[in-house]
């Protein structure tokens, strides 16, 4: 099986599930907003099980679902601590996921490889192989997925030095969302929506990162 087919694979699974959970969460609640959520579900049920998208293929723009516009997500935060000794942390990528709520693991393969499981709604996940294409010690870390990501996604860390010894810790991520704009909506939904990952985690890293280095 192709990194493609498994990709597809997996994106309809994530899409099945969540569909199903709208329907019965829309049946429990009843009324026009009950309505609406089992139609969404409905809609993305349907489309996981046949792979698809009845919307896309009444307005004649074929069965299958066009793909997504990225997303850009950005996120800065302060860190009482040296760009350099900052970086040294996020370079070793098998750290990330103690910063990051949503990884799960992060494999380094070689020196710019590297394979990402992340969580996704309702206890499924995903996984890819990114490579570092950009790497200035000290500064920043630049990424991007490889081809047959179930997410394809981009983007870059910034180390910049400010007075005292701090460090504006800046993260720039652009993603495609699986199942389209409508998939980071079901996301958001339940609380697994990047941008308000990316802003929990960089506050969590920076209570725990000043904590960690004052004690060492």
């Amino acid at each position: 099986m192709t990194n493609n087919q498994t990709g597809m694979d997996q994106t309809r699974m994530m899409t099945g599930a969540a569909g199903g959970a709208l329907v019965l969460m829309g049946l429990r609640k009843r009324g026009v907003l009950g309505l609406g959520m089992a139609a969404v579900g409905g809609y993305l049920a349907y489309r996981a099980a046949t792979g698809t998208d009845p919307v896309m293929a009444a307005a004649g723009l074929g069965g299958t679902s066009a793909a997504s516009k990225p997303i850009f997500v950005e996120h800065s935060v302060v860190i009482d601590r040296a760009p350099q000794q900052v970086y040294d942390y996020w370079r070793k990528l098998e750290n990330l996921p103690r910063i990051m709520s949503h990884l799960e693991s992060v494999t380094e393969l070689d020196a710019k490889r590297s394979r990402w499981v992340a969580k996704a709604p309702l206890g499924t996940h995903v996984e890819w192989e990114a490579e570092i294409v950009n790497d200035k010690p000290g500064q920043r870390i630049g990424w991007h997925s490889l081809p047959g990501a179930t997410v394809d996604n981009a983007g870059s860390v910034q180390f910049e030095e400010l007075p005292n010894g701090h460090t504006r810790v800046h993260v720039a991520l652009s993603y495609r969302p699986p199942a389209g704009p409508l998939g980071a909506a079901v996301a958001k939904l339940f609380g697994e929506e990047p941008s308000q990952q990316i802003a929990e985690d960089l506050q969590k890293f920076k209570a725990a990162f000043e904590g960690q280095s004052a004690q060492a």
